[in-house]
């Protein structure tokens, strides 16, 4: 191609690498958080009959009024509250930080943390600022109130749990972010059914907080939906940037079948925290590796002796696909993370990884 075309795309977008997803055809896949569990044949049975009565060939309701209303239920949202849909939490991000940007205002969150709040920011040319958590990965309150004093961030995203870490911060640190926060503070709660903790009721206290959700861990990830919880003010601001149907009629009428059965999607929940758990122990028993604390439906670890790069080439070759965080330097140096999956992948995993140990 030639190099006048290419010029015409941003500098700092042919600057960045397309985020990479990794090929697990053949393989145990525990790389991405996803749960494990399918549906129920009986569910899987009236989702598909409900399929068949879609209409296709007709735009989908532009507000997925019905499936925001089971939405409401299933989450306890606050009366205080409305919703905003996205294609997943990736629009919403996309949408949150389109909404605030403008000459000289940034975007905040913290290092380690998502990749997409800082990618997201570039892409909208967004100044992104992270702040890196301590050495255990908690909020540093020090560091972050002089970022926000500096920064003076219209957004400031807290993942909680964090990822890829996977630990909770302390609520305490939280509430006074959003207190000081001189713009908008979004808590990403994607793992909210592994850590049953939740700001959702703080939506009655705090105008400036809003409250991210999605169904992807739940169990339904192929689905691509987000949740934004927030004041009807601000949510009413977002949603203008919201593309038309961007919630397709399948994808709406699958979930709202779907969340009717809530209670077995929380009965996997309860049984991924219990192989979390049991996860943790094992792993803590091995040497030459250190192990994060977890409130997530993954685990984080460090190599202590060896290289991560050959242990997770030694775990892929067993069959088994976990996230290498490809790390020379910083936190997250020599770090691998391994998703939670059914008992038997579980233990395939620790097998693999304590012959790559060996």
């Amino acid at each position: 191609m030639k190099q006048d075309l290419l010029n015409w795309i941003r500098p700092e977008i042919r600057a960045l690498k397309a985020y990479q997803v990794a090929d697990a055809s053949g393989l145990v896949k525990l790389d991405a958080m996803e749960n494990p569990y399918c549906l129920p044949a009986e569910v899987l049975d009236q989702a598909q009959s409900g399929l068949l009565n879609a209409a296709i060939n007709r735009y989908p309701d532009p507000a997925a009024r019905v499936l925001r209303a089971r939405i409401a239920e299933v989450m306890q949202l606050p009366a205080v509250a409305e919703t905003v849909l996205g294609n997943g939490s990736d629009e919403l991000i996309q949408m949150l930080i389109m909404a605030v940007a403008g000459a000289g205002r940034s975007v905040m969150s913290f290092e380690p943390g998502f990749v997409m709040y800082n990618m997201i920011s570039r892409f909208v040319g967004v100044d992104y600022a992270g702040v890196p958590l301590t050495k255990n990965f908690a909020i540093d309150m020090a560091a972050t109130e002089a970022a926000i004093a500096k920064q003076q961030p219209a957004l400031i995203f807290i993942a909680y749990p964090n990822n890829p870490t996977g630990n909770l911060f302390a609520a305490e640190d939280i509430e006074r972010i959003i207190k000081i926060a001189p713009g908008l503070v979004v808590i990403d709660e994607a793992y909210q059914p592994f850590a049953q903790h939740s700001f959702m009721p703080q939506l009655e206290h705090y105008e400036q907080l809003l409250v991210m959700r999605t169904v992807s861990k739940m169990g339904l990830a192929g689905l691509r939906l987000g949740v934004l919880c927030g004041h009807p003010e601000l949510i009413t601001e977002i949603d203008k940037i919201r593309l038309p149907y961007n919630i397709n009629v399948l994808t709406q009428q699958t979930a709202t079948i779907a969340l009717q059965h809530i209670a077995v999607l929380e009965q996997q929940a309860a049984r991924i925290r219990e192989q979390r758990e049991l996860m943790l122990q094992q792993l803590a028993a091995l040497a030459g590796i250190e192990v994060f604390p977890s409130q997530a439906n993954f685990i984080l670890f460090r190599i202590l002796q060896g290289n991560a790069d050959d242990v997770f080439k030694h775990i892929c070759d067993a069959g088994i696909l976990i996230k290498n965080m490809k790390a020379s330097a910083g936190s997250l140096k020599n770090c691998l993370r391994v998703t939670v999956g059914k008992s038997e992948e579980n233990t395939a995993f620790m097998q693999a990884l304590q012959a790559a140990l060996a």
